[in-house]
């Protein structure tokens, strides 16, 4: 139970430690664009199956794999399943809000099998799993596991280490199930903020010699 909890208190203390911005809250009823080789669809079921080359869009989120599931549930939700060739990770991308004036920011991660759960707004990276964090074009955070959730609502990243997601899995662990993270600080306060001098700033006043006025 410890290895699994310190893992899940590290990454929430991530969230809060970049918490300036906030991942793009309107992609969450934005409608799903899906390119690919083939698709399978089936209304009755509310499911379609893309294969080959497919790139799903929704607002700023973009997904890359082999494969893609959609299910749409009773309530309209969308959920889809990225399955990336064998050997390869499908690929997730989504902007953040980003406050007036700041560079934009991205989140990135890769998995072999990647889960957008469109009800609960988040998004599982599983197997080999990645998570980064840009700033502009500069690499900020990184974190890797076996299993990876990350939280559209909350902004809150949960990792796991030790969970295998199939016994005898070739692939279940790798880096030796252990979570690793490079989280780099918060950029110091701008030299903008530094506090008024608490006086009037002193008048000069123009000297005819050099050694100024004669006392």
């Amino acid at each position: 139970m410890r290895k699994r909890f310190l893992p899940i208190l590290l990454l929430s203390a991530l969230s809060i430690v970049a918490g300036i911005a906030h991942a793009e809250k309107a992609d969450r009823n934005k409608p799903m664009n899906i390119e690919a080789d083939t698709l399978r669809h089936d209304e009755l079921k509310q499911t379609s199956v893309f294969t080959g080359r497919v790139v799903m869009t929704k607002g700023t989120i973009v997904l890359r794999g082999a494969r893609l599931d959609v299910r749409q549930d009773p309530d309209g939700y969308q959920h889809g399943t990225v399955t990336a060739e064998p050997g390869q990770r499908a690929f997730f991308r989504q902007k953040r809000d980003s406050l007036p004036g700041q560079p934009d920011e991205f989140v990135e991660g890769e998995g072999e099998v990647i889960e957008y759960d469109g009800r609960a707004d988040n998004v599982r990276f599983i197997r080999r799993a990645e998570l980064r964090r840009y700033r502009g074009s500069v690499l900020n955070d990184e974190i890797t596991g076996a299993v990876i959730v990350y939280n559209n609502l909350t902004d809150v990243f949960t990792v796991d280490g030790q969970k295998a997601p199939a016994k005898g899995s070739e692939t279940a662990q790798a880096g030796g199930g252990r979570v690793r993270a490079v989280l780099a600080p918060k950029e110091a306060a701008s030299a903008a903020t530094a506090p008024a001098p608490s006086g009037p700033a002193p008048v000069l006043r123009p000297s005819t010699t050099l050694g100024g006025p004669s006392q």
